[in-house]
């Protein structure tokens, strides 16, 4: 019986001090602590979550075999101290998988040790050296990579906390993460509260610390944002984008604001593989700790409906496609999307084909999501990925443009109609790359950035990167009087988007993509029909490609093409100059040199190519007053920092309405071990415009054999249940839908 009042405190203390001790659980972020049962139960039976586990333990041991390095921090992306912190983070983090699962303290003492060297030097730690950024790290010379460490290192805590003694979790608290986490907040603001990708690493960062302490403060501002903060939302960071837009910030409106309903990321595919990492694992941990928030089941599921989008904005090698600011070759191999394919596997209903990704990528995350698909492999539950011809919206409600991507046999068509994508969009509205087996065949070029390259400004973007990259120019679209779309003002692109006309990839002979630009120029519009046809008389599908233009004004109208590989013939004769010039001054233009110069000679002009092995010819409806022009990537670029690539250019002068209209077709093969070319010269004839007017458009193609093919598309009505009849050369074309072909 209890018989006095201190007594009755120091009961009351204990139960307090347990109930506490069972709600701080660890492992609880990603690692838990029935998942770690599991998965050391299975050791030894499942040989892909084996095999990355040898892996992984071999790697961390022979980082351990170096010792600890925490230098002063001083570099930019690339240099020595921003590559020991950054290597520093993902070891600490793989560590302390390791203690959990294999129960060996001496990664315990490795993290812990670590952390402690990271607490002695945090403590005196100024701003970083390197004032480059609008909101500058300790650890890192921008708070955007202090926000990577702590989002890795809060993993790494969590493994270990157990292990360490009170005094020690008092100290890391205290001295490390807790100022860490207001750093990277309350300390930088214009860094954490806004919509954006930097922000979604700030705010999973500050969460999953939050978290690992049981700090409600912290998860709060996680999610929700900086409480009543009163910022400047006209100003504008170093990226270009906007702070805090409309007061939204948080992670739950880093959710809402990015996405669209289907899981289309606006920055585009290279910074939805950067930002899914947190995303994923920061929802990961609020799954297992506040399984109350429902976090998977947030906007309709986007999160998981996301990893979807992600892997279909890939071509046939898991590269992604490189709209907006994106790097070449980046793909589903990346860790993030390791990550990305294990979550989703393991909370998004284990779709099988995700297993078939998983198995290419030949590693899994060593948690529960990990082992249910090294689980699923091993039972031989895999099947393939199929990706099919897809429409993303783009927008938090899809009413914003979006992506369609057309995929017939090896051939990818990807047509951006998309809105701004924040800071990292470019002015290429209604432009479109297309690949042929993960080969590019007209190229989008990405961005202009060596990403951690130190020679190359430090790894960061490079100034090339506005002036040629995000112009319009360098994109396969429409140019008017060699300016870019929306002036090549963030402001002003940020309003604006175009809108769908017509989406249709159900029937797998002719696939089309169509959508209407009016904001792009002043009194202007632009409307693109793309389509992917298969069709008996052509080895392959063609692309055909109609850009009909009404202005109100007379202007100069480019339109480019990028194509990749060795020029092999042409229909038309032009002049190649002594001494090359740049097009033009600006917009872009100046970094095109001018090759070659010519004008057309017949209807149809013809641009034939080789790459890869494989033939490409482009049939354009051309006139005489046309010019031809072929350009070379990397004028007024002294650093070489520039790809030196080839462009085509048909040029339209003091015209009003217009009609573009060209094939791309791709054609036969060339080996160079027998030295055989088959089928190198291109099946059709010539592409004739027959009508055009406001309500249609009729396009006849002709081959070499006499068969005329005839397309024509509704221009006013994509009802799929319209009836249409269109009297062409005395004759009636009946059908019902959005357009003919036959």
């Amino acid at each position: 019986m209890i018989k006095n009042s201190t007594t009755i405190q120091l009961f009351i203390c204990v139960i307090l001090v347990t109930l506490s001790t069972a709600a701080q659980e660890h492992p609880s972020l990603i690692l838990t602590k029935d998942g770690v049962a599991k998965i050391r139960a299975e050791l030894g039976n499942v040989p892909l979550f084996d095999a990355s586990l040898q892996k992984l333990k071999e790697e961390i041991d022979a980082e351990m075999a170096l010792g600890i390095a925490t230098p002063i921090p001083k570099d930019y992306s690339g240099g020595y101290t921003h590559v020991r912190h950054k290597r520093n983070m993902i070891v600490m983090q793989q560590a302390g998988a390791l203690y959990q699962i294999l129960q060996d303290e001496k990664y315990a003492k490795y993290v812990k040790d670590m952390l402690l060297q990271y607490e002695g030097m945090y403590k005196t730690l100024p701003l970083h050296p390197k004032t480059r950024s609008y909101a500058r790290g300790k650890l890192f010379w921008q708070c955007l990579n202090d926000s990577n460490w702590l989002v890795y290192v809060s993993q790494a805590y969590d493994c270990i906390y157990n292990y360490l003694s009170a005094d020690e979790r008092k100290k890391l608290e205290k001295n490390l993460f807790r100022p860490f986490a207001d750093h990277i907040s309350v300390d930088s603001p214009q860094f954490y509260q806004r919509v954006h990708n930097h922000s979604t690493w700030g705010n999973a960062a500050v969460g999953m610390i939050g978290l690992v302490m049981n700090d409600k403060e912290l998860i709060d501002r996680a999610l929700y944002g900086i409480p009543n903060l009163e910022m400047d939302k006209t100003a504008k960071d170093d990226d270009g984008g906007f702070i805090n837009k409309e007061g939204k910030a948080g992670f739950l409106a880093n959710i809402e604001e990015p996405f669209s309903p289907d899981g289309y990321y606006n920055e585009g595919p290279y910074y939805q593989r950067y930002a899914m990492y947190p995303f994923l694992i920061f929802a990961e941990g609020l799954h297992n700790v506040k399984p109350e928030l429902k976090i998977f089941e947030y906007k309709d599921g986007v999160l998981l409906k996301s990893i979807n989008a992600l892997l279909n904005l890939s071509d046939a090698d898991g590269d992604f496609f490189p709209l907006n600011d994106g790097q070449k070759g980046m793909s589903y191999y990346n860790d993030a999307l390791v990550t990305a394919v294990d979550i989703s596997y393991y909370f998004g209903g284990q779709d099988p084909g995700l297993l078939s990704i998983a198995e290419k990528q030949n590693k899994v995350l060593l948690d529960d999501s990990g082992l249910a698909v090294a689980l699923g492999v091993k039972n031989g539950e895999a099947k393939p990925f199929n990706k099919k011809s897809i429409n993303l919206s783009d927008g938090p409600n899809g009413k914003q443009g979006g992506v369609g991507i057309l995929r017939s046999n090896d051939l990818e068509l990807v047509f951006k109609y998309a809105a701004q994508g924040s800071s990292h969009g470019h002015y290429d509205k209604l432009s479109y790359s297309y690949y042929e087996n993960g080969d590019e065949v007209l190229q989008d070029y990405g961005l202009a950035r060596f990403v951690n390259i130190e020679q190359k400004g430090g790894g960061n973007y490079l100034k090339e990167n506005k002036t040629w990259a995000k112009q319009t120019i360098a994109h396969n679209t429409l140019v008017q009087n060699e300016k870019s779309h929306y002036q090549g003002k963030f402001d002003i692109g940020s309003k604006y988007h175009p809108d769908l006309y017509l989406f249709d990839g159900s029937n797998a002979d002719i696939q089309i993509v169509s959508a209407i630009e009016t904001n792009a120029y002043p009194g202007t519009e632009m409307h693109r029909t793309m389509a992917i046809i298969k069709d008996e008389e052509f080895e392959k599908p063609i692309m055909l490609d109609i850009l009909q233009v009404k202005s109100d004004s007379t202007n100069q109208y480019d339109l480019p093409f990028y194509f990749m590989g060795q020029v092999l013939h042409t229909n038309f004769e032009y002049e190649v100059p002594k001494i090359l010039e740049p097009l033009g001054k600006d917009n872009g233009y100046q970094h095109l040199w001018s090759e070659a110069t010519g004008n057309p000679t017949v209807e149809n002009t013809k641009l034939s190519w080789l790459a890869n092995g494989k033939f490409y010819t482009l049939t354009s409806a051309t006139s005489q007053d046309d010019e031809l022009k072929f350009v070379r990537i990397g004028a007024n670029d002294p650093d070489f920092n520039l790809r030196r690539e080839a462009g085509f250019i048909i040029r339209r002068k003091n015209t009003e309405n217009t009609l573009f209209v060209s094939t791309v077709e791709a054609h036969g093969s060339y080996s160079p071990v027998s030295e055989s070319a088959i089928n190198s010269n291109s099946s059709i004839s010539a592409i004739k415009i027959i009508l055009d007017n406001t309500d249609y458009t009729a396009i006849s193609i002709t081959t070499v054999k006499g068969t005329n093919k005839l397309f024509i598309i509704a221009n006013t009505n994509a009802s799929k249940e319209a009836t249409h009849t269109v009297k062409i050369n005395d004759k009636n074309y009946e059908w019902s839908g959005s357009y003919y072909f036959k």
